[in-house]
């Protein structure tokens, strides 16, 4: 065999192998656009995409019709470099649970916070997680609910330009997220937990 074949074979074999250790999961956490630059600072986390979920809507657009959906990222992860359990620490630090209008200064139901569960393991994982939460702060009400997954629609085409839009637009980025108060507010709820 030539060492060029040796070579693909091999690469085949990691990327099959990499595949195989890589998961996903859904959650909401109001603007997509800040829920994709705060998880791509995770490491084991290996792509994050916004788009829309939990509505009965096929193919939902930004500019058009996402009644009943969230803004939403899709999360591929290692599992082996971070658990769902730590995804999920990392989530709560970065919304608002108590805010059942919105998210920051996004209001509506689109801009909702939820977490997608795929199975019975990750919604025993969630429910952990959201308790020890509650517990936190026994005098507030934490709404952030735990929903069965459901279809994911990335963000594509024409609008396409929402993926990344952190890095292709720093300025406009970076002067929403201040305007927006996030985190102001994240600071104000977890103190020193929060990531930014």
């Amino acid at each position: 065999m030539k060492y060029k074949q040796i070579l693909f074979i091999l690469t085949i074999s990691l990327v099959i192998a990499t595949n195989a250790m890589a998961d996903k999961t859904i959650l909401a956490g109001g603007c997509f656009w800040c829920m994709e630059s705060d998880f791509e600072k995770v490491a084991g986390v290996t792509d994050v995409v916004s788009g829309f979920t939990g509505g009965s809507m096929q193919d939902p657009t930004y500019n058009g019709n996402h009644d009943g959906h969230y803004e939403a990222v899709e999360i591929t992860y290692d599992p082996s470099q971070v658990s769902y359990q730590q995804l999920l620490e990392y989530y709560w630090v970065n919304i608002d649970p108590f805010d059942d209008r919105g998210q920051f200064c996004d209001k509506g139901h689109s801009y909702l916070a939820a977490i997608f569960v795929a199975n019975d393991a990750e919604r025993k994982i969630a429910e952990e997680s959201k308790r020890r939460v509650v517990a936190m702060f026994p005098d507030q009400t934490v709404v952030t609910p735990i929903l069965d997954a459901s279809t994911f629609y990335p963000i594509k085409g024409d609008e396409s330009y929402h993926q990344d839009f952190y890095k292709n637009s720093p300025i406009r980025y970076n002067a929403y997220r201040w305007n927006c108060g996030r985190d102001q507010r994240l600071r104000f709820i977890w103190g020193d937990k929060a990531t930014h």
